[in-house]
């Protein structure tokens, strides 16, 4: 069985109030379901949802956990929020490039340069 650890603070970007998702360890098949209910649980919380998915220390993510993220971008959206990943580990960076996840939810080496993004706004997905 795999661990994951999941932090969420609150956050202020700029004048936005949002939250900050820290993922440690492992997501797969004997955690993600319970894991991401506590996501939904914050998206569905929010108004207007200002999300910070901070994957500094996630080593792995299996397929559901990336359909979850899909998910999460979409109900997001839909609220007029944004949601941004902050600094992935390169295996993870290259699992999102190779599924397609960074033409829709932005990517960032940094908090710093994620936490600016959903201040200004400006979220827009590399290509």
């Amino acid at each position: 069985m795999a661990d994951v650890q999941i932090q969420i603070q609150d956050a202020l970007f700029g004048d936005k109030a949002g939250k900050v998702v820290r993922f440690a360890g492992q997501l797969d098949e004997t955690n993600v379901d319970e894991e991401a209910k506590k996501i939904y649980q914050v998206v569905d919380q929010s108004e207007l949802p200002y999300i910070m998915l901070d994957f500094g220390e996630l080593t792995y993510m299996n397929s559901k956990s990336i359909g979850y993220l899909t998910d999460w971008y979409t109900r997001i959206a839909e609220k007029g929020g944004m949601i941004v990943v902050a600094q992935p580990q390169p295996n993870i960076l290259d699992i999102l490039k190779v599924v397609g996840i960074t033409q829709i939810v932005s990517v960032y080496e940094t908090i710093e340069a994620a936490s600016q993004a959903l201040a200004a706004g400006a979220v827009n997905p590399a290509s």
